[in-house]
C-alpha cells in the first residue's frame, strides 16, 4: 500500500527533477528524511509496481539544440540487446529503445539525436551506422516542440 510518505516521494518525483549533482537528495530534504530512505522506498515502489518506470523528458529546444532527429533503425532482432548498448553510448543520443515493427513501418531500434545542425545529425547517425553495421535507417526531423507533460497522481 502507498502510505503518506510515498505519496510525498511520488509528488516529488512525478515533477520535475531538481538539476543538481544530488537531485534526490535535495528532494529527500524537502521532506525531512534521508537521501537513502528516499531512494529505497522509490526502489521498493519499483518492486512492488506502484512505479512502473522512472523517466526523464528532454526539452531539446530549451537545451539549446537547434536539430534533432528520431533516427529509425532496421536491427536484426538477435543484436538488438548489442546495438542498443553502442547507440546509446553515443553522447549525442538521449534515447534510444526498441518498438515492435509494424506493418507499414519496418523499424524496430530508435534513437533521438541532438546537434547543432541537421547537417550534425546525418553525420552523427553515419558514425552510428558504422560502429554497428545496421545501415538501412531513416532520419525523421523535430519542427516544432509540443509541451510535455507527466502524468500527476497526487
Amino acid at each position: 500500500m502507498v502510505d503518506g510518505l510515498d505519496k510525498k516521494i511520488i509528488r516529488l518525483i512525478q515533477g520535475d527533477i531538481p538539476l543538481d549533482v544530488a537531485p534526490f537528495s535535495v528532494m529527500a530534504k524537502k521532506i525531512g528524511i534521508s537521501e537513502e530512505t528516499f531512494i529505497t522506498r522509490v526502489l521498493a515502489m519499483q518492486d512492488q509496481g506502484i512505479i512502473r518506470r522512472f523517466g526523464a523528458t528532454l526539452r531539446h529546444q530549451e537545451a539549446g539544440f537547434r536539430a534533432n532527429a528520431m533516427v529509425t533503425w532496421l536491427v536484426p532482432e538477435n543484436r538488438i540487446e548489442e546495438v542498443g548498448r553502442i547507440m546509446a553510448g553515443f553522447r549525442e543520443v538521449s534515447h534510444c529503445y526498441q518498438r515492435r515493427p509494424q506493418e507499414d513501418w519496418k523499424y524496430n531500434l530508435f534513437t533521438m539525436v541532438h546537434g547543432n545542425s541537421k547537417k550534425d545529425c546525418f553525420r552523427v547517425a553515419r558514425m552510428i551506422s558504422q560502429k554497428t553495421g545496421v545501415s538501412e535507417y531513416r532520419l525523421l526531423f523535430s519542427e516544432r516542440e509540443f509541451k510535455k507533460t507527466s502524468m500527476t497522481y497526487y
